[in-house]
């Protein structure tokens, strides 16, 4: 009798899972607003050079998808790729000014074979290049968002990448991943799709019965191991950049898939509901404006450790952080400046602009006033 009421648990759980994941499919069909990447992989031949025939059926589907309407904006690698070909390199250059000398190179040749292509569909093209500057300082930032959805309203199809040419920190630590994750919550966006050389987040990747994961709803540990980097001579990130991307856009509440770009209907599929790559369920609220700039668009200056007690009240209760609740202080920065908000363990869970520099708070020279004001602070 209790082994058959465990099988009935195991098929309503199977059940229930199987329907949820047809709702969160279907929310898709919805969506209006979309920002697509596409990764160095699905847009270089072997030879490290623009490959054409693929990037004509990559704009061949965004461009179908503009003329029914969406809001289509492109994050796109391979600026690197293409020049690496022209100046005669085989591997990804380790000296920083040789490869900013192949992206500028390259990135000139992939503008002019997008504005070509598009034009086959009578649709006019925007480069747009960011560093991460332009998107944390607050002025710039708004005025990104505003030139983006200008261009949008215009029927504009927003080309953009990070510029490579000039960008030290970028191209040390970024990637387009982490790119398209903040141009989608700038925006914001109704849905982020990269589009890779993969069909998404797999099981026994490279081993015997690989499997594409349907739907994660939740992104923890296990997934993080899973994800592995890349071996490509002319990419960077890898999965593992996809699923921090991923939890970006998902504490913003868009919704993200990850599939494959070499198949010719993928982008369709995904806006038909069809079970295409791997779908990262967004949170429930999406963050307003201010908050998701807080949270997202920032290299936090400190730390601030907090007690339990603490925590629970900024998570649970919504409050403001207080200066009893903070147990040390790291780093140097000024007041107005963003800080990571830790618990005991040193695990971030929040975010916020103090309002008191480190100097401050390390001497606990403070009023009986709030060091983060619950409107300057996100719960990640």
């Amino acid at each position: 009798m209790r082994n058959r009421k465990t099988a009935a648990c195991r098929i309503l759980l199977l059940t229930y899972s199987l329907a949820s994941d047809f709702m969160f499919r279907e929310s898709l069909k919805n969506v209006s607003r979309i920002v697509i990447k596409l990764g160095t992989g699905v847009l270089t031949d072997s030879q490290k050079q623009p490959d054409l025939a693929q990037m004509k059926q990559l704009v061949t589907q965004a461009a179908a998808l503009r003329k029914a309407g969406k809001e289509i904006v492109i994050v796109t690698s391979g600026a690197v790729g293409a020049g690496m070909g022209v100046l005669g390199h085989t591997k990804r250059p380790a000296e920083l000014a040789e490869m900013q000398a192949c992206a500028a190179v390259g990135q000139s040749r992939l503008m002019a074979t997008y504005e070509k292509l598009f034009a086959e569909f009578e649709l006019n093209v925007a480069q747009v290049l960011l560093t991460h500057d332009d998107l944390q300082h607050h002025e710039r930032h708004l005025n990104a968002r505003n030139t983006l959805v200008t261009l949008l309203e215009h029927g504009v199809v927003p080309i953009i990448n990070e510029n490579d040419a000039i960008s030290f920190t970028e191209l040390k630590f970024g990637d387009n991943d982490k790119l398209s994750a903040l141009v989608a919550c700038l925006l914001p966006a109704d849905l982020l799709v990269i589009l890779t050389t993969v069909d998404g987040v797999i099981e026994n990747f490279g081993k015997e019965n690989p499997k594409t994961i349907n739907v994660i709803e939740q992104i923890d540990e296990t997934l993080e191991k899973l994800a592995g980097g890349t071996t490509s001579d002319t990419a960077v990130g890898g999965m593992a950049s996809k699923v921090q991307a991923a939890k970006i856009v998902a504490r913003a509440g868009i919704p993200l898939v990850i599939a494959s770009g070499q198949k010719k209907d993928v982008l369709a599929g995904i806006l038909q509901g069809d079970d295409e790559g791997t779908l990262f369920v967004p949170q429930s609220l999406k963050l307003p404006g201010r908050k998701r700039w807080i949270a997202f668009f920032h290299s936090p200056r400190g730390t601030l450790y907090v007690d339990d007690g603490c925590k629970e009240a900024l998570r649970e209760r919504g409050t403001s952080l207080l200066p009893p609740g903070v147990t040390k202080c790291e780093g140097h920065f000024a007041a107005g400046e963003v800080v990571r908000v830790c618990d005991a363990n040193g695990t971030e869970f929040a975010r916020g602009i103090s309002y008191f520099n480190s100097d401050a708070l390390k001497t606990h020279d403070l009023p009986r006033t709030e060091v983060i004001h619950r409107d300057n602070l996100v719960i990640l």
